[in-house]
């Protein structure tokens, strides 16, 4: 059973009827997320894409979304520079968002 522990990058640990879980996951770096951080950035990017949906303005399938470490990227094409500005507007104000790279083209 011990070789097993050392395998697993979870672990459960029960002190004084509390569990403390022990996580071997990876570490965020410069250029890697943690785990937590991705899990975090991918609920953003729904969140975004989600109120691109609901607006009037942006047509959400030429709009792509894609969430480093909180900072949102905007990439495709629109019609109108309002339809660009509307799209950065909706993404800087989903929680969480702690900076927006607008690189929507307008046709």
């Amino acid at each position: 059973m011990k070789p097993l522990l050392k395998i697993l990058p979870l672990s459960a640990v029960l002190l004084g009827g509390q569990v403390l879980l022990l996580s071997g996951g990876c570490a965020a770096t410069a250029t890697r997320e943690s785990t937590g951080e991705f899990v975090d950035d991918a609920t953003i990017t729904t969140k975004v894409k989600a109120a691109f949906v609901k607006d009037e303005t942006v047509k959400a399938r030429d709009v792509s979304v894609e969430t480093f470490k909180g900072v949102v990227q905007l990439s495709g094409f629109v019609n109108t520079p309002e339809e660009k500005a509307r799209a950065g507007q909706i993404a800087a104000n989903v929680v969480g968002v702690r900076d927006v790279k607008n690189n929507v083209t307008v046709k």
